[in-house]
């Protein structure tokens, strides 16, 4: 099942980690980091190592078996 994670209004996109750190999958910032440079996170069907990355409207995270599509 997928997760829905709506952005704010005047928000055109969240970063990843702050996205992990957002619906709780990441305990923190540090930990939000490590999942992504190990390589547990995966963006729209591939693996994505940018801590950074700008997620927008459409955009599906994939981690430990969980998906959040972005709305």
């Amino acid at each position: 099942m997928t997760r829905k994670f709506p952005l704010r209004e005047k928000d055109e996109f969240i970063q990843l980690i702050q996205l992990l750190k957002a619906t709780g999958i990441a305990e923190s910032g540090a930990i939000a980091q490590e999942m992504v440079v190990y390589g547990e996170v995966m963006v729209n069907g591939e693996v994505d190592y940018r801590k950074r990355a700008k997620l927008k409207k459409g955009d599906i995270i994939e981690i430990f078996q969980e998906k959040i599509e972005i709305v």
